[in-house]
Order: structure tokens, then C-alpha cells, then sequence
């Protein structure tokens, strides 16, 4: 059926009730962007199947007229609308639930901006964030940006997965790797046309003071190795931040985009999780929503706002803020290939050199594996601590300082952070990847100084909580973009969208210096 909207154009929906249900009912909303066709209905008969009124919406243009979609920038005022027309309906009682992840995570927040007053809880689970984990990540593009635009909205046939790797080889524009795919797609062009995190992606989250409206109960679902988890978890922070009463619940243990919203997998990328981990997250969604439309009793697992699984512990741990995860914080120098706890001196640095123009070897690229056998450097650097004495858990997400001098504008860096585990395995824990031109405010770029020592601060890292070891060691390994899954930074100051392989006449040099440092939140006892 077709729901209508103050903008004229009509929402397609499908709604799912109970033949026995005779009574108004609360409804459960599922704002989606895919169309996976008849299987869809699914989302609809769940909710029915928990005695509410089912729907299943579909953003403007999916399922109607394609030429009216643009991601994310309807969803405040069509499900709105949306919402409005289904609390009139006969078999409404009034009361609208709304659930589910990733983009239908994001269209939860977007409707957040402003409330109807029907919609009394939202579920977003790892929820993404525009312009802030997806299709850039601290301002680094990823060519995600032209995957998803191509499959969800130009439902081409799917691209060939040797593209990447063509552009990559050939050196070509990343604001050129449509033209792989045959045309030119304008979502992925009005994207990169925006690398700033700048009003057009802000407009689609709440405001500071948008937020302070924000006082419905909400549950939080994401993962440690979930891609949209920066996101998710900002929107967290940012409710709290500026509502002091936020009713805004977080849960987070070892799982990745889909395992956040759904059924965990048991191994996760080789890791086999703690059994008390395998929580089903759609199955808490109901029960969360249960408990605010229902009446019922509240998710067991919801313990205080904050409820994360310590991996290697088999345990959940609770606390009613972020940073009363922690205890203490340990600081590492990057030193002559060590984290050391004492600022060095005197002041040295390591060199790094980095050949643009070599397309032979790569920097930066993982295989998706959470514990390896050895660790690929990939032309990068690698830091490493003594052993532990005795062991501790990380609870949150490490940050640090950077200073290095490059003979360039601008520069892609990543630092990955593992534990060597006493067993020779390394166990990959958390990821940073950002520019450093964006590095002290993102919606502004900042060219770094030729020749000349500079600070890269750096914060937006991934969140992860773990046991760590007696006798384990923390690494972290440093190193330059250039692999094909991301943008490459060549450095020349020019919007790197618009760089090539020409731009990589000079070879990347960077000196960075000893007084670098990260911070890592543990618990110690």
C-alpha cells in the first residue's frame, strides 16, 4: 500500500496484523532503504507475530518512483508523516515503536530531530552516522561510498570485485572509479563532493539542541568489530552529552555489522566468542520495546546504561557511564619500535618512506581475521610493549597524539592495535583511520606545513573491551593508506578526490617523532 506524505510524494509499506487482533494495537515501524522483495514482509510478521501492528516503510522512491530517492535526506520529515498516519489508523492504539540497524538505525535518529509524539522508543542498532563513519571515516573516503549508491539505488547489476583493484592499479581519480562501472553515479559524486563533515551531513542528525528534546527510552546495539560502531556510539555520547536525563540504554560485546542487530555468529572472523556473548540482539529489541509499550519486564541484560562484554572473561560487565568503565590509563610513547611508559629522551624518530607510484605492494590492508599468526606489516611500523605483569582489561576506545614532519600537505594514517597474546598469536582489537589534515577539527581542512613538526591529535577510535593476559604484549602498528578499499592521500594539497598516480612523483617521507603517544582506558584491580 502507498502511505502519503506532506511532500506529495507517497511512501510504499506493507502492513502486518493478526487476523485474531481485533483490538488497536501499539505498532512497530521498520524504516528500510533495501528492497529485498516478497521476503520483506518478514519484519512486518515478527512484529505481528508479538501481538503488534506490523510495518514495513520503505524510504521515498524505493519501491515507487527511483528519481525521488536521496539517502538520507528525507527521513526526518517522511517518517514523521509516516508515523502520523499510522497512530490515526483504527488498529493503532496510539503508541509506535521503531527498531532495526545500520541505514534503518540512521532513519530512527533522523525522526529523532523531531518526535512525534506517538513514537514513545527507538531501537537504532549500529546505526550508522553520514559523513562520519560512512562513506567516510574521519574524513577518509571509502569506495563503499560507490558499492552501496550502485546495488541500492541504480540496481545495476553487481560490480565486478576486481574494480577496486583496477583503480588501484591503474592510479586514476577516486572521484573517476565510476567510470569502471560503466557511468557515472551521481550519489557517489554528490558525496565526494562534500569531504568536509560539513552542514549537509550534520542537517541529518540531531543538533545539540535537537538532542536536549530527546527524552524517549532508547537502546543502543553495536559491535566491537561492527563497521558503523563510531557511529553508533557517538550518537550515545551526544544524547548524553547534551541531555543530562538522557533514558538511553548501550550494549556492545564481539560483533560485527550484522551480529549487532541480529544473531551473533559463535566465530566471529575466527574468534570464537564467550558463550554468555551470544545474545540475540533482535530478540532484545522486542523485549526492550516489550518492556516500554508493554508494561513487561525489562531486559535482564540491561543492568545500568552502559552493559559491554569483556571478551575472554565469559562475563558481562555494567556501568552507568562510559568513562566509569575505567579505572585507569595506560601511556605508551612510540620509541624505537616500542610502547614505552616514559617519555623519551632525547627526542629522536623513526623514518618512514612511502612510493605512491609502487603498485606492487600495498600499505594498510588486513585480511578480516581477528587472530593471525603473524602480523603483516605492510610497510608500516610497528610498536610493541614489554610483557605484562599481570593482567587487565581494555574498556573503551584508546586515543593519543601523533607529531610527525612529512615533506608533504597532507597525509591517510592508520594505527591498528592488537594484543601479542603469550601463545605468539596476535588478537587485532581496535582500528583508527583519519586524515590528518581533518585531524583537529573535521569539518575543516587544515594542511599540514612542509618540513615542519607537526601535531595529530587523534580520538575517534574504535571501542573494545578484552581481557588482556598475564604476560601479554600491546602492539601497534602505524602506517599510510594505500590499498584499494580506501581513497589515497598523495599529499599535494589538492582535494584528494581529484589526485592521481601524477601526483606521486615524490615518495611520502615522514619523520615520526619519539614524543608520539597513545592512551589506552583498563581496568585494573
Amino acid at each position: 500500500m502507498l502511505i502519503p506524505t506532506k511532500s506529495g510524494i507517497d511512501i510504499s509499506a506493507i502492513i502486518v496484523r493478526k487476523k485474531t487482533n481485533t483490538t488497536p494495537l501499539p505498532a512497530i515501524l521498520f524504516y528500510t532503504t533495501y528492497h529485498q522483495g516478497t521476503g520483506d514482509a518478514i519484519f512486518g510478521k515478527r512484529s505481528a507475530d508479538r501481538d503488534y501492528i506490523g510495518i514495513v516503510a520503505y524510504a521515498r522512491g524505493i519501491r515507487t518512483d527511483i528519481s525521488n530517492y536521496k539517502p538520507y535526506e528525507n527521513e526526518r520529515t517522511d517518517i514523521y508523516d509516516i508515523i502520523d498516519w499510522i497512530s490515526k489508523q483504527p488498529w493503532c492504539n496510539g503508541s509506535v515503536g521503531m527498531f532495526g540497524g545500520s541505514y534503518t538505525g540512521f532513519s530512527q535518529w533522523a525522526t529523532a530531530k523531531n518526535i512525534h509524539p506517538a513514537l514513545k522508543t527507538i531501537v537504532p542498532q549500529v546505526a550508522v552516522m553520514p559523513g562520519y563513519d560512512t562513506p567516510m571515516e574521519n574524513n577518509v573516503q571509502m569506495n563503499l561510498g560507490l558499492y552501496w549508491s550502485h546495488d541500492n539505488i541504480y540496481k545495476k547489476e553487481p560490480i565486478r570485485r576486481s574494480l577496486p583493484f583496477e583503480w588501484f592499479e591503474n592510479g586514476i581519480a577516486f572521484k573517476e572509479m565510476d567510470s569502471l562501472a560503466g557511468y557515472k553515479n551521481l550519489v557517489f559524486q554528490k558525496w565526494l563532493s562534500h569531504p568536509d563533515y560539513d552542514d549537509y551531513w550534520k542537517d541529518m542528525v540531531p543538533t545539540p539542541e535537537e538532542y536536549t528534546k530527546i527524552n524517549i527510552p532508547i537502546l543502543t546495539t553495536t559491535g566491537y568489530y561492527d563497521g558503523s560502531q563510531i557511529g553508533a556510539i557517538q550518537y550515545f555520547k551526544l544524547h548524553n552529552k547534551y541531555n543530562k536525563n538522557a533514558n538511553h540504554y548501550l550494549v556492545i560485546g564481539p560483533y560485527d555489522h550484522w551480529g549487532g542487530q541480529r544473531k551473533p555468529a559463535k566465530n566471529l572472523m575466527g574468534y570464537e566468542i564467550d558463550s554468555v556473548a551470544n545474545v540475540n540482539m533482535m530478540e532484545l529489541a522486542y523485549d526492550w520495546i516489550d518492556f516500554i509499550l508493554k508494561g513487561k519486564a525489562k531486559p535482564e541484560l540491561l543492568k545500568d546504561k552502559v552493559n559491554y562484554q569483556v571478551m575472554g572473561t565469559n562475563e558481562w560487565q555494567h556501568s552507568s557511564t562510559l568513562q566509569e568503565m575505567n579505572n585507569d590509563t595506560l601511556t605508551f610513547y612510540l620509541y624505537n619500535k616500542t610502547l614505552t611508559p616514559q617519555k623519551p629522551k632525547p627526542r629522536k624518530f623513526e623514518n618512514q618512506t612511502v612510493n605512491f607510484k609502487d603498485r606492487e605492494n600495498q600499505n594498510n590492508y588486513y585480511t578480516p581475521e581477528i587472530i593471525f599468526d603473524t602480523l603483516d606489516v605492510s610497510n608500516g611500523l610497528m610498536f610493541t610493549s614489554k610483557p605484562f605483569e599481570k593482567e587487565f582489561s581494555i574498556n573503551g576506545s584508546f586515543i593519543g597524539n601523533l607529531f610527525a614532519t612529512i615533506n608533504k600537505k597532507d597525509m591517510d594514517i592508520s594505527l591498528a592495535l592488537y594484543e601479542l597474546m603469550p601463545n605468539g598469536k596476535y588478537f587485532f582489537l581496535s582500528r583508527y583511520v583519519g586524515r590528518a589534515s581533518y585531524a583537529k577539527d573535521n569539518t575543516k581542512r587544515q594542511l599540514l606545513q612542509l618540513n615542519k613538526k607537526e601535531s595529530i591529535p587523534f580520538a575517534n577510535t574504535r571501542f573494545v573491551s578484552k581481557k588482556i593476559n598475564k604476560n601479554s604484549r600491546l602492539v601497534i602498528l602505524l602506517n599510510i593508506n594505500k590499498h584499494p578499499f580506501e581513497i589515497i592521500n598523495y599529499g599535494s594539497g589538492k582535494p584528494v578526490v581529484d589526485e592521481t598516480i601524477k601526483d606521486a612523483d615524490i615518495p611520502l617521507q615522514i619523520k615520526w617523532h619519539n614524543d608520539s603517544y597513545i592512551k589506552i582506558p583498563v581496568w585494573t584491580d
